[in-house]
């Protein structure tokens, strides 16, 4: 849960600044949002959600 409310967050504060900075229109962010509530549905989000969970432990096994 906490990865996916994070991923979340994330997503949404890039979409924001694609909006306002690189001229993402608010058309194609609907768009991609749309499509965002349907592959959430669809039968493929089992796999797009543990492949989304085992990048971020990959990420946070990675020390600087």
């Amino acid at each position: 849960m906490a990865v996916s409310v994070s991923a979340v967050v994330l997503l949404g504060i890039v979409m924001v600044l694609l909006v306002k900075k690189a001229g993402l229109k608010a058309g194609h962010a609907v768009v991609c949002t749309l499509f965002g509530f349907y592959l959430a549905s669809s039968s493929i989000a089992p796999t797009v959600s543990q492949a989304v969970t085992s990048l971020a432990q990959m990420v946070s096994k990675i020390s600087f």
